[in-house]
């Protein structure tokens, strides 16, 4: 919405006006408006304080008041850099360096000016409900070696019950963070001393990794893929083949000398599976050959960017490479847009935004195959009637793409499946099939990733879910809770059996009050609690209580069982 992008970047001018105010010294770099507010970056030796924030967005709401009017002029570009460096702004003028324009584009309200293009609300009196957020440290231009910065973050709206909504989504966001809810659930951590950006998978965790890992496969056997497994290392010279390091290199690791040969950690799975394909001479009948694999992929991601699961230097993609003919390719496409779907859905996830993304300004490969790719990709959208946007420039080096980004719980968008159409890497490795003439023929190769990565889907479903995952994926499925001591052989009876049904259980036979026990369970977001006293015993049944409800209803185990498999098997 372009005027509360005006709003919000209006919101921080006023910070940083209220910043200069309060401290002169300070120099100021940056202040977009962003996705879910603004920021500001600061250059100041001391940290800002909680106390700093609170002076702040009092000077903030001073300048409000005031009711001042933003108004646009412009410099010429000397003028303009002498105008910063008169005042010791650094930062703004290797900006005005950098920017190839005559004129420099100016904002000022009241005493306060700032390079700026706009655009801005008309008056400072319009940012009435706003909120300073947070603090965090940044890099100028995001660059770790270049000086350290303050960012500044806040939220701002033109109501007041629109500001109070997304601050009690931002505490409902917190409640549900993966990082915490990760350490509270037992599912993973992190290990400064090992690096950082590389998971640990827990045995809570891994044993739902393995729940996802089990049902992708079974469900890509059944949708005609082959599985494979790639090694996690391979010759330099791969990597210069498939393009990936002309324009991939930043986010690859550096070389390794093995017996005199450069050797690279893989940051993707597509030249390993090319080079299978290769193994043998592939006929036009063999077509549509379609490879997939649970690969680990290492890409570098600066340090101040590392984010959980949800950006990290180590992670497993759901990859696949599809080999068909041309005439094959949008029915190729449309198999993988409803595979996905159904992916997506089995989780929970029904809302998606979709994106065709277009030819990059670095690319690789001929703008024929780019045409046809992209018009493929459209076509199939369209055949799914899948609404979509284009994303201009935002294509892969070697193809376009569509991007679908699936809806939370909270409305949030996560960037997690994509499918890429390839004429580029086929020909880079000389990929060929024989057609129906007996002549070599280059084949069309498809990219896609259903899930993205085990890792950042793990960490949306967290999120997602807030920890209490469905009863199909859930760690522990079902806990079993004795009341005395005198049930402490037929709890362990029942939670053998539930074992026996395929059904991950857990006891609790410790001598605590059943209060307790239940509380914890529901603490460890545990969907079945059964609770066994003498009655039950006696009846060989058990009192079924949910996670999210006090109701509780004796039956039969082997109702329960029933009831339980039921469940699971419909994916609940």
């Amino acid at each position: 919405m372009k005027d509360l992008d005006a709003l919000r970047h209006s919101a921080s001018h006023v910070l940083a006006q209220a910043v200069k105010e309060l401290y002169p010294e300070v120099k100021l770099a940056i202040g977009p408006a962003i996705a879910d507010g603004f920021y500001y970056d600061f250059d100041k030796k001391e940290p800002f304080t909680p106390d700093d924030l609170e002076k702040i967005s009092l000077k903030m709401k001073e300048i409000v008041k005031q009711n001042l009017k933003f108004e646009h002029y412009e410099k010429p570009r000397a003028e303009a850099i002498k105008y910063f460096q008169d005042k010791g702004e650094k930062y703004k003028v290797e900006l005005i360096t950098d920017l190839p324009d005559a004129n420099m584009s100016f904002y000022r309200q009241g005493d306060f000016v700032d390079l700026c293009k706009g655009p801005h609300a008309n008056y400072t009196g319009g940012l009435k409900h706003f909120k300073l957020l947070s603090v965090a440290a940044a890099y100028w231009r995001g660059d770790e070696k270049r000086d350290s910065l303050q960012r500044i973050y806040g939220a701002v709206f033109f109501t007041k019950e629109e500001l109070d909504n997304y601050l009690n989504l931002l505490e409902e966001a917190k409640a549900r963070d993966h990082r915490k809810l990760g350490k509270e659930l037992d599912l993973f951590s992190f290990h400064e001393e090992a690096g950082p950006g590389l998971v640990f998978w827990h045995p809570k965790g891994s044993l739902v990794r393995k729940i996802i890992e089990d049902f992708w496969k079974d469900e890509h056997l059944k949708n005609g893929y082959e599985l494979l497994n790639t090694p996690h290392i391979a010759n330099l010279d791969i990597w210069k083949t498939s393009g990936h390091w002309n324009f991939y290199r930043e986010s690859m690791y550096s070389p390794v000398d093995i017996d005199g040969q450069d050797y690279m950690i893989k940051p993707m799975n597509c030249p390993f599976h090319i080079l299978i394909y290769k193994t043998q001479l592939r006929s036009y009948r063999q077509l549509p050959i379609r490879y997939a694999e649970l690969g680990t992929v290492y890409r570098y991601e600066r340090s101040g960017a590392l984010h959980g699961l949800l950006r990290v230097r180590g992670f497993t993609q759901d990859d696949a490479h599809i080999y068909c003919r041309l005439d094959q390719l949008e029915e190729e496409i449309v198999k993988v847009i409803k595979f996905v779907l159904f992916i997506l859905q089995t989780f929970g996830f029904k809302e998606y935004e979709v994106y065709v993304s277009t030819r990059p300004e670095k690319y690789t490969g001929e703008l024929e195959y780019w045409e046809k790719a992209t018009a493929a990709l459209e076509k199939a959208l369209k055949a799914v009637s899948l609404a979509y946007q284009i994303d201009p420039g935002e294509g892969v080096f070697y193809g376009p793409k569509i991007d679908i980004k699936i809806k939370d719980c909270l409305n949030r968008t996560w960037q997690c499946s994509t499918v890429q159409v390839d004429f580029n890497l086929p020909k880079a490795f000389k990929v060929e099939y024989i057609n129906e003439e007996s002549k070599a023929i280059q084949p069309v190769m498809i990219h896609r990733a259903l899930m993205g990565s085990l890792e950042r889907f793990f960490g949306v479903l967290i999120e997602h879910y807030k920890g209490a995952f469905p009863v199909w994926f859930s760690p522990v499925q079902a806990k079993v809770l004795n009341i005395t001591d005198s049930q402490e052989n037929y709890a362990k009876s029942v939670c053998d059996q539930l074992k026996e049904s395929s059904l991950r259980a857990e006891v609790d036979i410790r001598n605590e009050k059943l209060g307790l026990k239940i509380r914890e369970a529901q603490l460890a977001k545990i969907p079945y609690m059964l609770v066994v006293g003498d009655k039950e015993k006696g009846n060989h049944a058990v009192t079924l209580r949910r996670r999210n409800s006090q109701e509780q209803k004796v039956m039969p185990l082997a109702d329960f069982i029933s009831l339980a498999q039921a469940e699971i098997n419909n994916k609940i």
